[in-house]
């Protein structure tokens, strides 16, 4: 096994941001060594169970069987070479098993998620297609299942099928064990009307258990904006981070499910800010979830903030406590600070996509954060994505940003590539530390890529590199990159 460790690669990611006065950082001079061996990280998305993280990329916008926008989902699989070198498969409603009818406009892939949903020991797909007509031919949208395999895909399950035109099922999406049952439940949108909810429907997912949706939270003239699932209270089971938006009211909850009585109540809240993004992690390794919040723009309903500067936008992190839920201090971090890679300017989105990644392993997570409406240069809307590590409880994140002008990155940064558009992390290459996908969807005229950046065992970075629909030898896609799974 190669050796490395932890310490090294966060004090050298930390003394470059240190650095950081430019728009970005190349990659070269970052470097990771030592002699203290990790056992490898078990793969959180691995459909056919060969032990490799793969990677579902949504793609909503792609033409199936001559339907414009019907959707498909791209499952990259992950191998010893990593991404873009061992192949990959499409899943969609010609796919055999899987249910719903190809139709135009369907969305089939607008959100996407992966968990083991029936605790067989391989990762299931969970897909949105907020677009598709119900049993009655209303464009209600539906939520279905794809049961991975060590064959591959293997059927579909209809998870939830919306009851009125325009309801959106499966635009949003969330998995976990909301109601602490041992099953695996999902948290989804739904709209009717004048109003919005988060709904869940709850496990087991097997044909003829029971359908019925219990309402986690609503809203009258808003709906929700993301979601996210972490053990922020240390009960053991999941609870629910919802961000909401409307005509007067924006802000994050917590919404947490009695096991006992199966009501939701609130246990955490903020009301200060429009928030684009959720990512749940331990970013200073205390052993309690925290809760990274991402893009927060201003309420101006709101009394108070919790982030003053946030041109360009900023990601609020709220750090958890024990016997608490998200009890802990709170700090913000935005491009303005000395130790975070890039400018601020307004309109950059920063922080707008996030996931959380623990490099190598020693319960300190780091925030992968995208901001696909940052100009790199004079290439507005090139994109960038940042790679952020805690500097302690309540103090702003720090490290540096990445573009296709970086060193060591494939690719030229130019107008509307929108790198950062979605972020994702897994052990796509099996060495035991997880690496950063990126999407850049507005890539070769639209047509969109992934990049894929392995993590070193030791030694510098390596190139970080494209996977497109034209290595791969799609057709039809469109946007490819804009919808990751975590």
């Amino acid at each position: 096994m190669a050796t490395h460790t932890r310490k090294p690669l966060r004090n050298k990611v930390l003394a470059a941001s240190a650095l950081c006065a430019a728009t970005v950082l190349g990659v070269a001079g970052l470097t990771a060594g030592g002699a203290t061996a990790a056992e490898p990280a078990e793969p959180t998305a691995d459909y056919n169970g060969d032990g490799y993280a793969d990677l579902a990329v949504g793609v909503p916008g792609a033409t199936v069987g001559g339907k414009a926008k019907a959707g498909y989902v791209n499952v990259v699989w992950g191998g010893k070479s990593g991404l873009g070198k061992h192949g990959a498969t499409t899943v969609s409603q010609v796919t055999p098993g899987v249910p719903g009818t190809v139709e135009a406009g369907d969305g089939f892939g607008k959100a996407v998620e992966s968990d083991d949903m029936n605790g067989d020991g391989y990762s299931d797909l969970v897909v949105g297609a907020p677009d598709e007509d119900n049993d009655a031919g209303l464009s209600a949208g539906t939520v279905a299942v794809v049961w991975g395999s060590a064959d591959g895909f293997k059927g579909g399950f209809t998870a939830a099928n919306g009851g009125y035109s325009d309801s959106s099922y499966g635009a949003l999406l969330a998995t976990g064990d909301f109601d602490k049952d041992g099953d695996k439940d999902i948290a989804l949108n739904s709209h009717f009307d004048e109003s919005s909810s988060v709904m869940m429907r709850p496990g087991p997912f097997t044909a003829g258990s029971p359908a019925e949706l219990s309402r986690v939270e609503g809203w009258h003239f808003a709906g929700p904006a993301a979601l996210a699932a972490g053990d922020f209270d240390g009960d053991g089971g999941d609870d629910l981070a919802i961000s909401y938006d409307g005509m007067e009211i924006s802000g994050t909850t917590v919404k947490s499910r009695d096991a006992g009585t199966g009501e939701w109540k609130e246990t955490w809240s903020t009301a200060d800010s429009t928030d684009t993004a959720l990512a749940t992690g331990d970013f200073d390794g205390d052993g309690t979830a925290d809760l990274a919040i991402g893009d927060v723009k201003p309420n101006p309903e709101a009394e108070g903030t919790n982030c003053e500067d946030r041109l360009g936008g900023a990601i609020l992190t709220v750090y958890g406590k024990k016997g608490t839920t998200l009890g802990g201090a709170a700090s913000c971090t935005t491009q303005s600070g000395p130790q975070v890679g890039g400018s601020a300017e307004s309109g950059d989105h920063f922080g707008a996509h996030l996931a959380t990644v623990d490099t190598d392993q020693d319960g300190r997570d780091e925030l992968i954060a995208g901001a696909d409406a940052e100009a790199v240069g004079t290439a507005k809307n090139a994109g960038s994505y940042w790679f952020l590590a805690s500097t302690g409880t309540g103090t702003s994140l720090a490290g540096p940003a990445f573009s296709q002008n970086s060193a060591g990155v494939a690719g030229t940064a130019e107008a509307g590539d929108r790198l950062g558009a979605a972020v994702a992390a897994g052990d796509y290459n099996g060495d035991g530390l997880p690496d950063v996908a990126t999407g850049a969807p507005g890539e070769d005229a639209k047509s969109g890529g992934v990049w894929y950046a392995p993590t070193p065992t030791d030694g510098p970075y390596p190139p970080v590199v494209s996977v497109t629909p034209g290595k791969l030898g799609l057709s039809g896609a469109s946007g490819y990159g804009a919808v990751l799974s975590r």
